[in-house]
């Protein structure tokens, strides 16, 4: 096998491998913790985000803000229970469509202060949600 070919399984392996890793925290997470993975994975999409941008590769920096935008549309935006959490369901809202807007915007213009604004948004509701759980939410 040449080293290549070495090299690319060894990456197939190492994925799936993690995939398994997250697939079963998934499957064992309360629904706090899986609310402070979301957040954690919508961060690390940001911060990838910022490397590519940085180092003029916008492909990889697109397809990294879009994982980020749709972490926030798609699971801390839909898991918001209007009717349970009321005016803080609503700001939250408010809270991250502005953050999905930064988004689009560092996107557009590839603005690092965007993702900045964004990525310091989320790290601050991040640590108010992993408070609010207790001990073993904020270490987990």
């Amino acid at each position: 096998m040449s080293a290549m070919r070495g090299a690319a399984a060894y990456g197939r392996g190492a994925s799936a491998y993690a995939r398994v890793g997250v697939e079963s925290g998934v499957m064992s997470a309360s629904p706090h913790q899986l609310i402070v993975m979301l957040f954690d994975g919508a961060i690390a999409a940001i911060r990838t985000a910022r490397i590519h941008l940085e180092a003029g590769n916008t492909a990889e920096k697109g397809k990294a803000i879009s994982k980020a935008m749709d972490i926030i549309n798609n699971g801390l935006l839909a898991a918001l229970d209007a009717e349970k959490g009321g005016e803080i369901a609503e700001r939250l809202a408010s809270l991250y469509d502005y953050t999905t807007r930064l988004l689009l915007a560092a996107n557009l213009r590839n603005d690092v202060e965007s993702l900045n604004q964004a990525e310091a948004i989320l790290e601050d509701i991040a640590s108010a949600w992993k408070e609010i759980g207790g001990p073993t939410a904020a270490q987990g």
